[in-house]
């Protein structure tokens, strides 16, 4: 039996949807919208970095990025995320989550605006500056993650907190399709004030000098958004969860959320004082009861998220490589520099279009109806169909290319309408309140090992096994049809791990947690069932 549940957390639990819900929203989801406009931007400009810094003159194709720099350039942000996943989740825990949540986003604004500005005369120079930014940039997105989760999880209703979450998330998409909708803006403006010829027709003519203004636009963009929500990021108050449970501060806790939900609520500090002093409620991560009541759990979000970030982030980042690899986009050597950033920008713009954003929004309006376990599930099982679709007859989708482009497109649905959100919003809600945003940085920091497996790895691997057709500086890999049967298998990997994470939805974080339970109950007794019934 589950003990008396504290009239404030309650009055939480049971609030219709108000304004202060959307505003939660969006003032935590502009975070993740400037998160995925600086992580999966570098995608839209690495291209043109290559033919800027590391062209040789009079070569049959254009530069392109040295292996050991590429792989810095796309996983080095991924590198600080994984670091500052781990280190603001225990912060949150340890300061709250309001006085962490204004410093990671100055630290975003900060280094997207220095990232733009990197300076020196060399490209070893330019690249090693640029590199030093975005490990801080990607410190700052990654302690969004842990951040975001748990504020919006602890500010929602018990009815609704799965979308309220996944809505958070899912303005990754719309940073995702901004970076592309903005890098065509810039690239045709470009384009079309400084005309240049294809690298094939006139080797030196194709890259115009103003060229260098592009990446740099396009970099710095992303700390707009930011700054537009850093006021309001500062005005929210403490989640009270944190307030009554963590802090022990019953009468900040009711105050704070009279004035969010206007109406009166009582201070119980003595009933706080009850509830925290349990000895089932100050047990700490290391502990044999954190193993024995979420040691699973722990590993199940951590897991999953690991596995589906190894599959996500490859694809993302290098959709470019995917994209020529099939022929969907030209040689490099029929374009000019400007003419390849718009193309580029035109192809992930319209994978984020179709099949991105619609995924998001999908787990957002399903996720309280059919829950977070049969999504997660779902969305596993469908990235490996699509995977091995995509892989099996890999020769077929290299002469049909729209047939490609809409299985790829599928493949991305299904994982924002399955893992990529469930893996976010499940470790906001399963963990007790003191441990809540660390467990979170934790499986997120996993995620993150994930992205840079990914990035790194697939970097080498899809090379072409030809090696004539590999880029400059690289050996052979296992190409693209091999590189796309991995990922197919790691996502069958992810949906049996999937078994582990408990079913959240319709009940409250203290009935998830076990916090509110009776003294005389034991850990077993919680219910740790994947699948409702």
């Amino acid at each position: 039996m589950a003990g008396e549940q504290l009239q404030v957390l309650n009055a939480l639990d049971v609030a219709k949807t108000q304004w202060y819900h959307f505003t939660a929203i969006v003032v935590a989801g502009m975070g993740f919208f400037t998160d995925a406009y600086d992580l999966f931007g570098i995608s839209l400009v690495t291209k043109l970095l290559g033919r800027i810094y590391y062209t040789v003159p009079n070569a049959e194709k254009p530069g392109t990025l040295p292996p050991n720099v590429a792989a810095a350039v796309n996983g080095i942000a991924l590198c600080g995320a994984l670091a500052g996943q781990l280190f603001f989740g225990w912060l949150g825990d340890k300061m709250g989550r309001r006085h962490v949540f204004g410093l990671t986003l100055m630290l975003m604004i900060a280094c997207s605006l220095a990232s733009g500005l990197s300076f020196g005369k060399e490209a070893k120079a330019v690249m090693a500056t640029l590199c030093f930014f975005r490990f801080w940039l990607g410190f700052g997105i990654g302690g969004d993650y842990p951040l975001s989760a748990t504020i919006m999880s602890e500010y929602a209703n018990k009815k609704t907190r799965g979308a309220f979450v996944a809505a958070v998330f899912a303005m990754q998409g719309f940073g995702n399709l901004t970076g592309g909708i903005f890098a065509l803006i810039v690239s045709a403006a470009f384009k079309a004030r400084y005309s240049a010829p294809s690298y094939e027709t006139n080797k030196t003519a194709s890259l115009v000098p103003q060229a260098d203004y592009v990446w740099r636009i396009i970099l710095m963009f992303g700390a707009i958004p930011a700054v537009l929500t850093y006021y309001w990021r500062l005005k929210m108050p403490e989640t009270p969860r944190y307030t009554a449970l963590v802090a022990k501060n019953a009468n900040q806790a009711a105050n704070d959320m009279a004035k969010v939900l206007q109406v009166d609520l009582v201070e119980e500090q003595d009933k706080v004082e009850q509830f925290t002093g349990k000895p089932k409620n100050e047990y700490g991560l290391f502990s044999r009861q954190f193993l024995k009541r979420h040691g699973l759990h722990l590993l199940g979000t951590a897991t999953t998220w690991f596995l589906l970030d190894i599959a996500f982030y490859s694809q993302n980042l290098f959709q470019k490589d995917i994209f020529s690899a099939v022929g969907w986009l030209p040689k490099a050597q029929k374009m000019s520099a400007l003419e390849e950033v718009y193309k580029v920008a035109r192809a992930q713009t319209l994978i984020a279009l179709c099949g991105t954003v619609p995924g998001y929004w999908f787990t957002v309006a399903f996720i309280d109806v059919i829950g977070r376990f049969a999504i997660q599930l779902m969305g596993f099982a469908m990235m490996t169909i699509f995977m091995f679709a995509l892989a099996i007859p890999y020769n077929h989708w290299t002469h049909h290319h729209i047939g490609f482009i809409i299985m790829y497109a599928l493949t991305f649905f299904f994982a924002n309408f399955g893992p990529n959100a469930t893996t976010f919003v499940v470790p906001a809600e399963i963990f007790p309140a003191r441990l809540r945003s660390t467990c979170h940085g934790i499986s997120s920091a996993a995620g993150k090992a994930g992205s840079v497996v990914g990035a790194f790895g697939f970097l080498y691997l899809a090379q072409s096994k030809n090696p004539t057709e590999t880029d400059a500086g690289y050996s052979t890999g296992i190409g693209v049809r091999d590189s796309l049967m991995i990922l197919g298998g790691l996502c069958g990997l992810g949906f049996f791990f999937t078994f582990l994470v408990p079913e959240t939805k319709g009940k409250s974080l203290e009935e998830i947690s076990g916090e509110n339970e009776d003294d005389g109950e034991e850990a077993a007794q919680y219910d740790n069932r994947t699948v409702p019934v």
